[in-house]
């Protein structure tokens, strides 16, 4: 059997064993690491099991004390720092509070996190009701409510939601609705897509620098040959005569009407446009009053129209611009 214990007292044979060296051998007594290692192992170790400890509070000469395992290790955790600790079976805990907690593969299965601060992470299935983060990259997420400050994606799914503010995105399938109730989108770049329905109010100008615009048959389209289903017309402009004149913006409509009630001039009409056509339809008032045209009003041979005098006889005058002159021709007497 190996030594377990260092006999620093020896003794003569047959001599006479004194008080004082039998002291010495117990207070000179090493303990020799085959007293442990030859005990027979238990295997299963309780939370109540005993062990001795050399308190390192009492002098050399107290005997050591016994402290259950788990007191052991409850101290130990509580009061301890652990740099390097590796735990490959089950670790559960009620309520953990670390400021250096770094998990490299970790699985929670169940509990809270109240504050999660990862520069990676993988969660694959759960809820977070407030995810606050500063930059966030995702090939792949779900989410199904919150507020996204800005999204950055080559491509992307969205099926529903609400976008208030500015949505970047070079390519991708939108296959839900997109409704902005509010917000402004300064540049909407889009090389292929349908949309569905789009209603908006206008603050300014829509303007295609380049390129050609295709739409259905609901909207007139001006490059191109069409044919209208329903009737299509200007709402006539009422002129003023004013100090014996009758100015005729062309800007405004392209038919007008006249109420004759003196002798009235037509000014120069400002605006025309080369190849549009105009309508001044004239109504004598109380009869025999008289209209006049200035330079830029052209009638066939040189020949003036004379108003028809009856009282609320109607004559129509039609023209046609070059840009500058209004060639005209003149239908009497509708009465």
């Amino acid at each position: 059997m190996a030594i377990k214990f260092n006999r620093s007292q020896t003794f003569a044979t047959n001599g006479t064993v004194t008080a004082s060296g039998l002291h010495n051998l117990v207070d000179g007594l090493d303990i020799y690491q085959a007293l442990i290692t030859d005990q027979t192992e238990l295997t299963n170790v309780a939370t109540d099991d005993n062990i001795l400890v050399a308190d390192a509070s009492l002098t050399a000469g107290d005997a050591p004390r016994k402290a259950t395992v788990q007191n052991i290790f409850d101290d130990a955790l509580t009061g301890g720092t652990f740099t390097n600790s590796q735990f490959s079976g089950t670790v559960t805990s009620g309520t953990t509070n670390s400021t250096r907690g770094v998990f490299a593969n970790s699985t929670i299965t169940t509990g809270t996190i109240p504050n999660l601060t990862s520069s990676t992470a993988s969660i694959t299935i759960g809820t977070i009701p407030t995810l606050t983060a500063g930059t966030t990259t995702s090939t792949a997420a779900s989410i199904t409510n919150g507020t996204i400050q800005t999204l950055t994606s080559s491509t992307a799914t969205i099926t529903g939601g609400t976008f208030s503010g500015l949505l970047n995105s070079s390519t991708g399938t939108f296959s839900g609705a997109i409704n902005s109730t509010s917000g402004t989108i300064g540049t909407l770049n889009s090389t292929t897509g349908t949309i569905g329905n789009f209603t908006t109010t206008l603050l300014g100008d829509v303007t295609i620098s380049t390129g050609s615009a295709t739409v259905g048959t609901r909207v007139a389209v001006v490059n191109t040959a069409q044919q209208y289903s329903r009737a299509h017309n200007f709402a006539a402009t009422a002129l003023t005569i004013t100090s014996g004149t009758v100015p005729w913006d062309l800007s405004q409509n392209q038919v007008a009407t006249l109420t004759v009630n003196t002798t009235t001039t037509m000014n120069t009409p400002t605006n025309p446009q080369a190849g549009a056509t105009y309508v001044l339809i004239v109504t004598q008032s109380g009869g025999n009053n008289t209209l006049s045209f200035s330079t830029a009003y052209k009638f066939p041979g040189g020949n003036v129209p004379v108003l028809s005098t009856g009282a609320s006889q109607v004559d129509v005058l039609s023209f046609v611009s070059n840009g500058t002159v209004l060639y005209g021709v003149s239908s009497q007497n509708f009465s």
